[in-house]
C-alpha cells in the first residue's frame, strides 16, 4: 500500500525541520503514535532505532523502526520492521518565502493474518484520514509562534 500526502505550512523549512527533528516528539502531532521508546543510545540521524506503540482504533502494535535517511531541512526516512513492514519518508521543500511543502510517503505491507493486500486496501482510507489530521497538527505546531525565553 502506498500513501502520499502533502501539506503547505506557513513556516520556513528550518522551522518545520526543528518541529520534526526530535523523533520522540512525533507523538505530539501523530495521533496514531502513542509512545516512542528508543532502543539505541542515538536519538537522531541514520541508525537511530526505536519502538513505536501505534494505535488505530482498537488495534495496537509495537513496531521497531529505524532511521534510514537524515538530511536536515530536506528529508527523513524510516524503515518499519514490525508487524507492518515497509518504509516512510518525510520531505521538506521551500515553496515560497517562509512557506514549506511537507510531504509524507509510506509504502506499507500488512501481514497475511490481518488481510495482506486486502487488509491494506481496507486500511488505506482509514490511515489517510488519520495522517491528514496528523499533518494538520504538524502544521499547527510548526506555525505556532516561538515563545520567548523567560
Amino acid at each position: 500500500m502506498h500513501i502520499h500526502l502533502c501539506i503547505t505550512i506557513g513556516a520556513p523549512v528550518e522551522s518545520v525541520w526543528n518541529t520534526i527533528e526530535s523523533v520522540e516528539d512525533h507523538t505530539e502531532w501523530m495521533a496514531d503514535a502513542e509512545s516512542i521508546t528508543f532502543v539505541t543510545d542515538q536519538r537522531a540521524g541514520v541508525g537511530t532505532e526505536f519502538d513505536c506503540l501505534t494505535r488505530v482504533g482498537p488495534l495496537s502494535t509495537v513496531d521497531r523502526m529505524r532511521v534510514t535517511e537524515w538530511k536536515p531541512n530536506a528529508a527523513m526516512g524510516i524503515e518499519h520492521r514490525g508487524m507492518v513492514t515497509g518504509a516512510g519518508r518525510f520531505t521538506l521543500r521551500a515553496a515560497g518565502a517562509g512557506i514549506t511543502e511537507f510531504c509524507w510517503d509510506e509504502e506499507l505491507h500488512f501481514p497475511m493474518w490481518i488481510g495482506g493486500a486486502i487488509g491494506e486496501r481496507a486500511g488505506r482510507p482509514v490511515l489517510m484520514r488519520i495522517w491528514r489530521a496528523n499533518l494538520t497538527r504538524l502544521r499547527d505546531l510548526a506555525e505556532r509562534p516561538a515563545t520567548p525565553p523567560s
